[in-house]
């Protein structure tokens, strides 16, 4: 297993294209970034490839999601705004290369009853699998908590299971983030086991805090043993928010991890 850093919250005193190589030189294997569609796909590439660094994963275009609203995914009433998002993130893509893009459920929006949005979000899933297919880059969905994000759809393991299986297509994994599981006092050991073999890829940061590794309460190595165990093929992205000295300085359990990982 390799570890990404995820560039839209690590490393974030530099511009963009500057993080990329920051990145490297700190020892990380690749770089995933939330929404990089302000740096034109281009530069991306560029810096990208001067730098040697794979790009693991961004998000397809989200709405308003980011400032409380309902984004795209599961919101009938913006099919055609998700339509555009996809056309952006198969153009964007198609230049940078990433190997998976993340589409965000969302939240539930007013006046739509969950069996309604569920059903929107599926066919969204379905047909951005398929899309992304062509390029031969993997898609995933993730769950987030409803206590940082109040209404967020798809929330437990058990529910990133079910959607799935709705959607029922082999160019849709899951994506689960360690934090966004702890958050919500759940097993984040079970949620593996259950999702095992359909695990797209792997977020992490400490809870509380949603800091560095060792800043908090949860216990990282039995999590990468089960992900052996499991025999996961995907990536480790560092998605955690660095304390004010920096992210720098918040990089002491990288080499342990690496140790540990260098044992699977």
């Amino acid at each position: 297993m390799k570890i990404a850093a995820n560039l839209s919250l690590l490393f974030t005193e530099l511009p963009l294209v500057e993080r990329v190589v920051a990145a490297a030189a700190a020892g990380f294997d690749g770089v995933e970034i939330q929404f990089p569609y302000e740096l034109p796909a281009i530069r991306l590439k560029e810096a990208l490839d001067a730098a040697g660094m794979p790009l693991r994963l961004i998000n397809l275009p989200a709405g308003d999601l980011m400032s409380g609203g309902a984004g795209l995914a599961a919101v009938p009433a913006r099919q055609a705004e998700f339509d555009a998002a996809l056309q952006e993130a198969l153009s964007y893509a198609a230049m940078v290369r990433p190997a998976l893009v993340n589409v965000l459920p969302g939240r539930l929006a007013e006046g739509l009853e969950p069996e309604q949005a569920l059903t929107c979000l599926i066919s969204n899933l379905r047909k951005t699998a398929e899309a992304f297919q062509l390029l031969g880059i993997g898609v995933v969905v993730e769950a987030i908590n409803p206590l940082d994000m109040p209404g967020f759809l798809i929330n437990t393991p058990e529910q990133l299971d079910v959607l799935l299986g709705a959607v029922a297509h082999p160019n849709l994994t899951a994506q689960y983030d360690f934090y966004h599981m702890a958050r919500q006092g759940l097993d984040v050991q079970a949620g593996l086991t259950l999702l095992a073999g359909r695990i797209g890829h792997v977020q992490f940061a400490d809870y509380p805090g949603r800091g560095a590794p060792g800043s908090g309460q949860v216990k990282f190595a039995p999590l990468l043993l089960t992900l052996r165990e499991t025999a996961y093929q995907g990536w480790l992205a560092a998605e955690y928010r660095p304390d004010e000295a920096g992210t720098q300085q918040s990089l002491g359990w990288l080499d342990k991890w690496r140790e540990l990982l260098a044992q699977s």
